[in-house]
């Protein structure tokens, strides 16, 4: 990805997902309060954000040298980046297949918790859009690890750099990798 096109991610992110305020008013799924806040959703489900996020991460994948052919995460925050991935991935002829894991199993039909065309076995990335705690991600790791799927790597959108998320999902084993910091979005 050009630098261009990752400075106009960060302006997304910028105008679109970035809240501030003076005092500790957001309250974030940890618990803890913080002075800003990323509402992620409005940038990965834009169609510029879908682009870019599915380039980017598609990109990260390979210089990383990763041979995942499936990726995905606890919905919500996972679910547009994963079909980002898999769009971009199928427009460069070489399919990486989304996935998405449910925060329960499913109560009726089959109750799955992972839905998408994936086996027990398979080798995985999982995403997430922000990583505070990492709570998400680990509550991702843990179903699909119980779901016999082999994780080779975690890659988030964006790395708040607080409360030990990244040393928590690290504590599990794991590689983990950011596209974003949160030095990136505030200078």
């Amino acid at each position: 990805m050009s630098l261009e096109e990752r400075e106009r991610l960060i302006r997304l992110i910028k105008e679109r997902s970035f809240l501030y305020s003076e005092k500790e008013e957001f309250l974030l799924s940890s618990g803890a309060r913080s002075r800003y806040y990323f509402d992620m959703k409005k940038t990965t489900y834009s169609p510029e954000g879908q682009y870019l996020i599915g380039r980017l991460f598609y990109e990260k994948i390979k210089e990383l040298g990763l041979y995942s052919r499936h990726i995905g995460g606890l919905t919500l925050g996972a679910d547009p980046i994963a079909t980002a991935v898999a769009r971009y991935s199928y427009d460069m002829a070489d399919p990486i297949e989304a996935f998405v894991i449910r925060k329960e199993p499913k109560r009726h039909g089959v109750m799955r918790q992972i839905e998408g065309y994936i086996n027990p076995g398979d080798k995985v990335i999982i995403v997430e859009d922000v990583v505070t705690t990492g709570g998400s991600t680990l509550k991702a790791i843990d179903v699909a690890l119980s779901h016999g799927l082999e994780i080779e790597a975690i890659i988030v959108l964006l790395d708040r750099c607080e409360l030990n998320g990244r040393e928590n999902i690290e504590r599990k084993g794991f590689p983990f990798y950011s596209i974003f910091t949160i030095k990136d979005i505030i200078d």
